[in-house]
């Protein structure tokens, strides 16, 4: 039996990822993906699970979202944008509700079924919108950013239909305001006993979890935080998504924001996938057969009216035509939260299935169309004003300005890392810095810079910090195994970068540059070169040809500053300089130093030193005299034997 129910997971799975390579190919959001798995696992198809299977799970995805939504929730750009938010965005909210609240109690619905079916439609989906906008680089556009508004304003509607659908459930249909009155006061309280937890409680506790520099721990403790702030609301008779929202929107201002967002991610999207695919379950086509019409009918009905609606609330506002039908045509489709809406409404049993099954469809049919009506909203609204759309121009080749992308990523923020970041600074070259310590962050962050809390092994972290629009990008840490995993991901994600790595000394160095680094710096040779630098400019050597010196050092990895004279001490495993003198008799005498055998001896000749001069690299038709003094690089005990063939043979 068991064997089974894997077999059918595992059925469901391909069905969802063949499902999402199908769509997504169509242009079409991956959420339409979801709910056909469910349809086609659910009791409408193969009937491999049930809708009361999968409850449970979808409801955590719910949370997670609610978790994300609230990390998202930021006061500053809230209170930056407050005209357009609570302005228009309550307004589209309020009249949407209650214009479809009273016609779908006219057409015979109960005043609780009403008040869900009005809240449902009149949420637009922020995923896919936004996604879009910023595709089409409409964001900052005026269309776009009222969108955001509305968006943003439909988003904090959530919250309070969270806590008025068990009120609902608990409450039947006549609701008296005392109890509304003592739903709302639980409310607050709740929010209040989580705010203060969340000012006091929570930045300490992500403080100890960073300090251990545990990956595991973190991202466990963003799952208990997130589970347990929605069990708690949910115990106070809440909905545990309430509760998930507070401690994303108590935590979107830390310093941990980007670390948390990162972490929750994966989780999030999973579930999610199993909520819409629980959905899809809800949907029986015999019902959609016997109603197509309605639904249709609905459908544009849904689209029209919602898009009249803000087209006459921005007209009011005195927006232009061409504005105000380009955010409608945006926003007229009806949005993600509207399954969460009716899926905890069938839940509760506010809304029977034959009339959700009606309304998923319609939600289902509006997220489909939505992509073409935001990509054409411009071209609608301009083609409606009377303006015909111009023939498409080829794409111009921008003119590649250099300073717009001189981003330097820092990855790091020790001694080093800061050190570069003031020089940055003092140059006014733009940079951006990650680092997994705390304290230090929080010091930095207070002193107005650019450090943000991350993990740098974290691919969506090092998107998130613009990796690809960085045209150098500095590895300050010296840890081997991030280095492993941190620099092919940043060559991954970002080829045409340069990639300055820094590394204790110059172990390794082929490997990492192998891996990607265009330029390995060892702390410790480069500190020799400065000092070398330093004593032959106070010596008066040109400083030109002090320069051409260290780099040449350099290209030539160090090959210099490897092997020195041992002392009393011989540590015989590492490589070690000796100087052979070489009398009269010695056998190398009159020979070439082609005639040497180097690679059997397994030593390295580094210079010849001949009547208090000497040559570096000697070339290999020099022939030995006597008194010559052979310097030679290699482990003691090859040392001891080619010293023995140069003098004995």
């Amino acid at each position: 039996m068991e064997h089974s129910f894997l077999i059918q997971i595992l059925l469901m799975l391909v069905v969802a990822i063949i499902s999402i390579a199908l769509l997504r190919r169509a242009g079409l959001p991956a959420i339409l993906a979801y709910l056909l798995t469910g349809v086609i696992s659910g009791p409408s198809g193969f009937n491999w699970f049930s809708q009361h299977q999968m409850q449970s799970v979808a409801e955590l995805g719910v949370v997670l979202l609610m978790f994300s939504l609230g990390l998202e929730f930021s006061l500053p750009r809230l209170w930056a944008m407050r005209r357009t938010v609570f302005g228009l965005g309550s307004a589209q909210v309020v009249v949407t509700t209650v214009l479809a609240t009273g016609i779908s109690f006219l057409g015979g619905l109960t005043l609780v079924e009403s008040v869900v079916v009005g809240s449902a439609i009149a949420l637009s989906s922020t995923a896919i919108v936004l996604k879009l906008l910023n595709e089409q680089g409409w964001l900052r556009r005026r269309h776009g950013e009222l969108s955001v508004s509305v968006l943003l304003f439909q988003d904090l509607a959530v919250v309070p239909l969270l806590i008025l659908l068990p009120l609902l459930a608990s409450g039947g249909e006549v609701l008296s305001a005392k109890t509304i009155a003592y739903a709302m006061v639980e409310g607050v309280l709740a929010f209040v006993a989580l705010m203060a937890f969340g000012k006091w409680g929570l930045p300490r506790l992500f403080d100890e979890v960073a300090r251990s520099r545990s990956n595991e721990l973190f991202m466990l403790s963003t799952l208990v935080v997130a589970l347990l702030t929605g069990a708690l609301t949910q115990w106070l008779g809440l909905s545990m998504a309430l509760g998930a929202f507070m401690a994303g929107m108590l935590l979107g201002e830390s310093q941990y924001k980007r670390q948390l967002e990162a972490d929750i991610r994966p989780f999030r999207d999973l579930l999610m996938g199993l909520f819409f695919i629980s959905i899809g379950m809800l949907l029986d086509f015999t019902l959609v057969f016997q109603f197509w019409w309605q639904i249709l009918i609905l459908l544009v009905a849904v689209i029209f009216g919602k898009a009249l609606v803000i087209f006459a609330l921005l007209r009011a506002a005195r927006e232009s035509f061409r504005t105000s039908m380009s955010t409608a045509l945006s926003l007229a489709q009806v949005g993600e939260f509207s399954f969460v809406v009716l899926a905890l409404a069938v839940n509760y049993r506010l809304l029977d299935i034959a009339l959700s099954t009606k309304l998923v469809m319609v939600a289902v049919l509006s997220m489909a169309v939505a992509p073409w009506l935001v990509r054409h909203s411009v071209d609608v609204a301009r083609y409606l004003q009377g303006v015909r759309p111009k023939a498409e121009k080829p794409p111009a080749i921008e003119p590649n300005i250099e300073h717009e992308n001189d981003l330097v990523l820092i990855l790091g923020y020790g001694r080093v890392g800061q050190t570069i970041a003031r020089f940055m600074k003092t140059e006014a070259v733009p940079f951006l810095v990650l680092d997994l310590d705390p304290t230090r962050v929080s010091e930095a962050r207070k002193a107005g810079e650019p450090v943000y809390f991350g993990d740098v092994c974290n691919r969506s972290i090092l998107k998130q910090a613009k990796i690809r629009e960085a045209k150098l990008i500095v590895l300050t840490f010296s840890n081997g195994r991030i280095l492993e995993e941190v620099l092919p991901l940043c060559r991954q994600l970002a080829p045409d970068s340069k990639i300055l790595v820094r590394t204790r000394d110059d172990t390794g160095m082929e490997e990492l540059e192998a891996a990607g680094a265009s330029q390995v710096i060892p702390e410790t040779l480069e500190g020799s070169l400065m000092l070398v630098s330093q004593v032959l400019y106070q010596c008066g050597v040109p400083l030109t040809r002090i320069l051409k010196r260290l780099e040449y050092e350099r290209r030539n990895h160090y090959q210099y500053l490897h092997g020195f004279f041992s002392g009393a001490e011989t540590d015989f495993t590492l490589e070690h300089l000796h100087a052979v003198a070489l009398p009269k008799g010695a056998n190398a005498v009159g020979l070439t130093l082609a005639d040497i055998p180097w690679e059997k001896l397994r030593v390295e000749l580094r210079a010849v030193r001949r009547s208090g001069s000497e040559v570096e690299s000697p070339e290999l038709d020099w022939k030995i005299r006597p008194g010559d003094t052979l310097i030679i690089l290699g482990k003691p005990r090859r040392i001891e034997k080619a010293e023995h063939f140069l003098l004995q043979g």
